[in-house]
């Protein structure tokens, strides 16, 4: 056996390439020698030929053929050895290519990827053939012989993938070193792996973790000036196939695109192909939308379940998808065209369209048309065989819509069309729909008030409203009727011992709406065996009320609903419920927080509407201003201070009352009283000392304490109450007496005459000589007040002139005051006149005296008396006065007064007689 001698040499300059060549050439001459196993004529003749190495990034490729009259030995399969030859690595095999007998002379070739830029170091391949133990002489071809490396990283312009490992070589200029391991500089930081190949250059592995965005991404080992440009990219990541036919004659399918990048868009773009044919030869091309890609080739789609192929690459990697379908179960329309309304009434319509698409007109579909009207949106279905036309009906006279329709199969449905373009109409007008009619009474009036018609109900422009009104019991009588120009409301003064019906209408250009009526019952109180509900329940909710009721015979059409602030004036506001229902939420854009409302159930009859319940609450509590409490007073009681206040109007406040505290501080401590009663109008302070306090009234409410009024105190020791007492005691005392005082004096004269009236003198005066019958009685008022007194005595006295008898005698009566003394008053009727009868024979006559104080019976004692005769001491002039004793001194009393008076007739007149009592 022949021995390879190895020679190592230190060679530096230019020819360092040239000996590196040669000692591949004697290794490669080693090899065969020692795999001819000392068979010096083994030397195959049949060999490879005409060799061309070319290079296409960092792959090369060897092409080669035979020379055939040299190979005509060969008569079974010819093996090609090949082998890399680079400076930094053993020999191997690298490769090997078999060729039959029949390709001998054809022209054969072999690829190999580097993992170096191939301008990082010389690239040689070696090549021999094999044969029946016998092998050819090696043949070596260089890449890119004579090239010069320039200093720099290479590769440049490099289409690589996102998130792979790739190596790098830096080459230094001529006489340079590394003084430390070298990186790549213009990458995200992650795992690397360098070595040297040489003292100019290093091979460097990284990991690719930042993709180029906008522009590829520069890279350097130590200086910029010797950098390079690389384009990180992905392969395509396109997903989720999805495979229909919209014109049941090609396949059309969709596809979620990757992301783009700088690899896509301009150093690889994507290619696609469908069922095997690239998609930009197909009749709409290659069409994305957003994230959206779509390829449509023409197929028969009669061919039944399918794998539908998609296949997507660039020059990075490829990606493939599938989607198995029967395109008959997955038709997707094209929308209608031409859409169009005709015959437009008020109440119903005609919309027709057409299909762009004739076989089409051979499917069961069904269409949907959304009906617009500027505020709801309505979807209604149809359903038939190549339907093109539909009609919508349950429209809004005098309104304006829109509508819009798309249709799908029926049979195996698999997905709406897109919706149509839209067509606009109006429908024609027609009267307007009954009015929503309730009343409010306010005082003595009645207001009727109605809910304005909405657009889609006025059906036209509104012109005015006709209300009518007219008793129950005088029904088919002509009623009384007004018209209302823009207003909802009128105001009537009815009698309220009466019902009444009121009827409601509204008119616009095509007529008057169905009539709304409503009944009005009579102020007197009905027993109609109605039950009123017996309980119903409010809940704030959301700005509004929650209310429910229990269910009342009575609503044979329904419950009514209204509601109105509790203070102030208002318009109520209402609503209806159907009867099967017990509940409704009230809502309205006139609430206001802070605001108590009164909310009120009634039954809908055939009649007047029954009132089966009323609640009061608020949509939101708010806070009580300061100074709720008007006219905060205080007044001290002992040790005690009691605060009291004006009653206040729950209905007023912003907030349900629960009750009112009172604090109290002075300048240690602060204490408080309460009370739930919400009527209270006074809190008590007890056991507080002498000293200032300050007092604080405040109410009890949901949102907390609130409506806080102030007052201060000063308490006065308890001895300092009595002085006011006894004050105000005294003062009223010494004005009484004052008072009383001043009027006694101002009225003295009145006063002394009511308790100690003068006394008069008693005297009996007679008038001039009587003649026979001259004496008529006295008649006396019945109001004159009657003294009486017991007895009448005579006693002599000198005659008076111009008092004397008929006789000539003087006419003199003694009387005591005993009896105007011990006698009481009597103010009563007179009595019956009594008759004083004078039996004298000089006397002419009986006479009859009246007297309203006392009978004075004349006795003829002294007939014939002697002028100067007097009546004596005790003798009585009548019988029943036996009991009176007269006083010692007598009086002259006259008796009667003389006057001139036609016929000399004598007037009886009333005299008091005192007579003063003998000692």
């Amino acid at each position: 056996m022949k021995t390879c001698w190895q020679v190592h040499l230190n060679i530096k300059g230019k020819t360092a390439h040239m000996m590196i060549t040669c000692l591949l050439l004697v290794s490669l001459v080693c090899m065969s020698t020692q795999d001819g196993n000392g068979e010096e004529n083994a030397v195959l003749q049949c060999g490879p030929v005409n060799l061309t190495l070319t290079s296409s990034g960092q792959m090369i490729t060897l092409t080669w053929t035979e020379d055939e009259p040299s190979c005509s030995a060969v008569h079974d399969v010819l093996v090609y050895e090949l082998v890399v030859l680079k400076p930094d690595l053993p020999i191997q095999p690298t490769g090997e290519v078999s060729v039959m007998r029949d390709q001998i002379g054809s022209p054969h070739s072999w690829s190999w990827t580097s993992p170096f830029a191939l301008e990082c170091f010389r690239h040689s391949v070696g090549i021999r053939s094999r044969y029946n133990q016998q092998t050819s002489q090696w043949k070596q071809e260089d890449i890119h012989p004579g090239m010069v490396k320039r200093p720099g990283i290479y590769p440049r312009d490099a289409l690589l993938e996102f998130g792979s490992n790739f190596t790098f070589c830096c080459i230094l200029p001529e006489g340079e070193i590394f003084n430390s391991t070298p990186t790549i500089k213009g990458l995200s930081s992650g795992s690397s792996e360098s070595r040297q190949i040489s003292n100019q250059t290093f091979a460097l592995t990284v990991q690719l973790t930042q993709a180029s965005e906008h522009t590829c991404t520069n890279l350097y080992c130590t200086t910029p000036d010797l950098g390079a440009c690389a384009y990180i990219g992905y392969p395509p990541q396109d997903k989720d196939l999805q495979c229909e036919t919209r014109d049941l004659q090609s396949v059309e399918c969709y596809w979620t695109a990757g992301r783009d990048n700088i690899v896509s868009l301009r150093k690889s773009p994507t290619v696609y192909h469908l069922h095997g044919r690239d998609c930009r030869d197909g009749e709409d091309g290659l069409k994305k939308k957003g994230d959206k890609s779509r390829c449509n080739v023409k197929v028969d789609i009669n061919i039944g379940e399918f794998n539908w192929t998609l296949t997507a690459a660039n020059r990075i990697g490829k990606v493939e998808l599938v989607d198995s379908a029967d395109l008959k179960e997955r038709v997707h329309m094209f929308p209608p065209e031409a859409m169009m309304a005709s015959s437009i009434n008020a109440r119903n319509v005609t919309l027709e369209w057409k299909w762009t698409v004739q076989l089409y007109s051979n499917l069961n579909m069904r269409c949907q048309v959304k009906i617009s009207d500027g505020e709801t949106h309505t979807i209604r279905e149809y359903v038939g065989v190549g339907l093109n036309f539909t009609v919508l009906n349950d429209l809004i006279p005098y309104w304006e819509y829109s509508v819009t329709v798309r249709c799908a199969t029926t049979q195996h449905f698999w997905k709406w069309s897109d919706w149509s373009a839209t067509v606009s109409f109006h429908t024609r007008g027609d009267v307007p729909d009954a009015l929503d009619v309730w009343r409010q009474v306010v005082g003595d009036q009645t207001i009727i008030l109605w809910k304005m018609p909405l657009a889609n109900q006025s059906h036209g422009i509104i012109k005015d409203y006709r209300v009518t009104w007219e008793e129950t019991r005088s029904r088919g009588k002509e009623p009384q009727h007004t018209t209302v120009y823009n207003s909802d409301s009128l105001a009537l003064s009815l009698d309220p011992t009466e019902e009444y019906i009121i009827t409601v209408t509204a008119r616009n250009e095509n007529g008057s709406s169905s009539p709304s009526t409503i009944t009005i019952p009579s102020s007197k109180p009905v027993t109609d065996g109605t039950e009123r509900a017996n309980g119903s329940w409010i809940v704030r909710s959301g700005g509004g009320f929650n209310l429910s009721w229990s269910p009342s015979p009575a609503a044979s059409c329904g419950y009514i609903v209204d509601w109105c602030p509790t203070v102030g004036h208002c318009k109520a506001e209402w609503l209806k419920v159907a009867p099967n229902q017990t509940s409704a939420g009230i809502f309205s854009k006139n609430f206001t927080d802070g605001v108590r409302y009164l909310v009120s159930v009634y039954a809908c009859t055939q009649g007047a509407p029954v009132l089966l319940n009323r609640l009061e609450d608020y949509v939101r509590e708010t806070r009580i201003e300061n100074g709720l409490f008007k006219s905060l007073k205080w007044k001290q009681r002992n040790s005690d201070v009691e605060v009291y206040w004006d009653h206040i109007n729950q209905r007023e406040q912003s907030a349900v009352i629960q009750g009112y505290v009172l604090y109290w501080s002075n300048s240690n401590e602060i204490f408080n009283v309460s009370t739930v009663n919400t009527e209270a109008t006074s809190l008590t302070a007890t056991n507080l000392h002498i000293s200032n306090y300050k007092f604080e009234v405040k109410a009890l409410t949901a949102v907390g304490e609130c409506g806080t009024t102030y007052i201060s105190v000063t308490l006065n020791p308890l001895t300092d109450n009595l002085v006011k007492p006894v004050l105000i005691s005294l003062l009223t005392s010494f004005g009484v007496l004052s008072l009383i005082t001043v009027l006694c004096y101002k009225h003295w004269t009145c006063i002394k005459q009511k308790v100690y009236p003068p006394v008069p003198e008693p005297v009996l005066t007679w008038p001039a000589p009587l003649g026979a019958n001259k004496c008529r009685p006295l008649h006396v008022d019945n109001e004159a007040e009657v003294l009486d007194f017991s007895e009448l005595h005579y006693d002599s006295v000198p005659v008076t002139a111009g008092y004397v008898t008929e006789d000539g005698e003087p006419l003199v009566s003694t009387q005591t005051p005993g009896g105007y003394y011990n006698q009481p008053l009597i103010k009563n009727l007179p009595p019956p006149p009594t008759s004083l009868a004078i039996d004298t024979p000089t006397s002419p006559f009986r006479s009859v005296f009246s007297n309203p104080s006392y009978n004075l019976l004349m006795q003829p004692g002294e007939q014939q008396s002697s002028p100067g005769a007097r009546l004596q001491e005790g003798t009585s002039l009548e019988g029943s006065f036996s009991e009176y004793q007269p006083q010692a001194n007598t009086q002259t009393l006259n008796l009667f007064e003389t006057t001139e008076e036609p016929e000399n007739l004598m007037s009886c007149v009333s005299t008091y007689i005192l007579l003063p009592k003998s000692t």
